[in-house]
């Protein structure tokens, strides 16, 4: 017999001999629970729970857009080629034939909505949108409210002063960040034939150098079409030949935290383009009173329509009784 065996077995006699059972086998321990990998902790921590708000107009035919461009035409798409026994050249495809449907744009501008400048809108040395850098997707957002001011002066540009007293409530502006004026402008949104008309709230040249040259930011943006009222657009002008981007038409900015709050950017992404037609999402906290979270809204599935679509007189579907 193996003497180490032979060993075990005297012992367990002489423990039962003595009255002693031998000690139980310790059990294996519990597996902890893993660790979600990279950044989906992050997610589940504070993604999940955190309020989303829409800081962007939905484009659409009818819209206040500069008067030298013009507006967009939405229309049902058609095929271009026939497919046999399918569908037959400039026939519109249909829910009840094809079982889809598809819309043509005619877009006169790239400058339309919502956007985001790129330089080249302005410089022919300047970056295009498809030259805009992934990194433009998440940063610090800061909002600087001037609504009180532009109550009282409709054509109130934003000073460096403002920026001042922003950081006296809030601290320096992160380098990196995107700043939003808030002017409550966008309210006007629906009156096409004001809301382009000046006097209009705009963005001072001298807070442009200070935001872009001594604070650092990646762009700024306003809830008008225009950068400010000069006759020159002095502000777009140095935006655009320093190499800096910007956004226009930005709406919901009195849903959102002056500090404290993330900014999502999307963009449309036109080879060579000299705009982009944008979405741009805040990210609040959890206990901020706007906005929605992932967990109330989760997206899948989408709701569903109370009615069924149909196309309105310009073109544009919408659900129709």
């Amino acid at each position: 017999m193996n003497r180490k065996w032979l060993f075990a077995v005297v012992m367990v006699l002489a423990l039962a001999l003595t009255g002693c059972a031998p000690p139980p086998t310790p059990e294996p321990p519990a597996a902890a629970s893993p660790q979600p990998p990279g950044l989906w902790g992050v997610y589940e921590d504070f993604f999940v729970k955190a309020k989303y708000i829409d800081l962007t107009h939905a484009f659409e035919p009818v819209q206040p857009v500069w008067p030298g461009f013009g507006n967009a035409v939405f229309k049902p798409a058609v095929a271009g080629q026939a497919i046999e026994g399918y569908v037959e050249v400039g026939q519109e495809f249909t829910y009840a034939e094809h079982g889809f449907v598809a819309t043509a744009y005619e877009l006169p501008t790239d400058q339309y909505g919502t956007q985001l400048d790129p330089p080249a809108h302005w410089d022919e040395y300047g970056a295009t949108i498809s030259d805009i850098p992934a990194t433009y997707a998440i940063r610090p957002l800061v909002v600087i409210n001037i609504s009180d001011k532009v109550a009282q002066d409709e054509g109130y540009h934003l000073q460096v002063q403002d920026v001042l007293d922003w950081e006296a409530q809030y601290g320096r502006i992160p380098a990196g960040s995107v700043v939003m004026v808030r002017s409550d402008w966008y309210k006007r949104w629906g009156d096409r034939a004001r809301f382009n008309q000046k006097p209009f709230p705009g963005v001072s040249l001298d807070a442009l150098k200070f935001l872009h040259l001594e604070r650092n930011i990646l762009f700024h943006g306003h809830e008008p079409l225009d950068t400010d009222t000069t006759p020159t657009l002095e502000g777009e002008y140095w935006l655009m030949h320093n190499h800096f981007a910007q956004a226009e038409g930005v709406a919901n900015l009195d849903q959102v935290p002056e500090a404290g709050a993330l900014i999502i950017i999307g963009f449309a992404k036109p080879k060579g383009g000299t705009g982009g037609y944008a979405r741009y999402i805040a990210v609040a906290p959890p206990d901020w009173p706007y906005g929605v979270s992932v967990e109330e809204m989760p997206g899948a599935p989408l709701p569903k329509q109370p009615a069924p679509l149909r196309r309105d007189e310009h073109g544009v579907l919408r659900p129709t009784p």
